[in-house]
């Protein structure tokens, strides 16, 4: 019974493609805004902490 699965490795195109990774695939969505809301959030909160215990 011979296997239907191609070896990349027996060819330099083949193999070649098959390394390739698509670029959109690959391009994880950025973290930025995530991490600036975050810093807000923590900024709004210690401000509010220091003037609570300020009262």
């Amino acid at each position: 019974m011979s296997d239907n699965s191609v070896d990349p490795s027996g060819n330099t195109e083949a193999f070649r493609a098959f390394s390739r990774e698509p670029e959109a695939e690959t391009a994880a969505p950025s973290k930025l805004p995530y991490i600036i809301i975050g810093g807000v959030v923590a900024a709004v909160i210690v401000i509010a902490l220091i003037a609570w215990l300020a009262l």
